[in-house]
């Protein structure tokens, strides 16, 4: 085996030539493409990374309008109940008061009614004392008598009271 500097030359320059053909023509677009490749796989990144952080910011939002929106209905559930037993209360002592009254126009009829029996009864009996005088008077009767229609009479009004 021999040793061709020649060839050594000529492969060589063949390289150089093949390199300098493959740096302008394939090289340069192969690395254009990969550095664009680099860069859109980078942006996505970001934009990911953007994503994800807006995702986590949206999320507590919602997470915090929520619980606020649960503070508010217990805030109104309480606020309803307090309202019902304030009313409630209300409802109660107005039907008391009412009671009450009702109570006191009755038993004011009551002591009427009492009043007005009671002054009947009296003008009844002063009618029987008066016609009870007028029979005496009438009769003219001696003592005996008059004790006997006057005993009589009186029993008759205790049986009528």
């Amino acid at each position: 085996m021999s040793f061709h500097w020649e060839s050594l030359v000529f492969a060589m320059l063949a390289f150089l030539i093949l390199y300098w053909l493959l740096n302008k023509y394939a090289f340069g677009p192969l690395f254009g493409i990969m550095e664009q490749r680099r860069k859109l796989v980078q942006d996505q990144l970001q934009s990911a990374e953007q994503n994800r952080t807006q995702s986590e910011q949206l999320l507590a939002e919602q997470k915090q309008a929520i619980e606020e929106a649960r503070k508010e209905a217990y805030s109104i559930i309480e606020q309803a109940k307090q309202t019902s037993t304030r009313q409630a209360d209300e409802i109660m002592s107005a039907a008391k008061a009412e009671a009450n009254r009702l109570k006191e126009e009755a038993v004011k009829e009551i002591e009427n009614e009492k009043n007005k029996a009671v002054g009947a009864v009296r003008s009844q009996v002063s009618g029987l004392a008066v016609m009870i005088a007028s029979k005496i008077i009438e009769k003219q009767v001696d003592a005996k008598a008059q004790e006997e229609l006057i005993d009589q009479y009186l029993n008759e009004v205790g049986g009528k009271q």
